[in-house]
């Protein structure tokens, strides 16, 4: 790898970064709705079923990684599994 490739790559990764971190900050500002983790199991479950059976090992891999992530968020609610972790033993120390 050049050092050119690896200085785009890095590049690539910390814009998705800044994205990613934009994208919760703006999520945690909003108010939550009623039903709300509902529709997004309903997402995660149509992601899963809507790539499940396509040709490319790739899609179905991606579809599996949106589907699996959009199910654990419906799961565990906006604070994500930190809010669970705390009532356990093991999460005492989580703010």
């Amino acid at each position: 790898m050049t050092t050119e490739h690896a200085s785009t790559m890095n590049e690539t990764i910390t814009k998705t970064t800044d994205t990613l971190r934009r994208l919760k900050a703006r999520d945690d500002a909003r108010p939550g709705f009623p039903g709300e983790h509902w529709l997004v199991l309903g997402a995660g479950l149509l992601a899963w079923r809507a790539t499940s059976r396509h040709r490319s090992a790739i899609v179905r891999g991606v579809g599996t990684l949106v589907a699996t992530a959009l199910v654990g968020r419906a799961a565990s609610g906006r604070d994500g599994l930190a809010k669970v972790l705390r009532l356990l033993p093991i999460g005492r120390g989580i703010r």
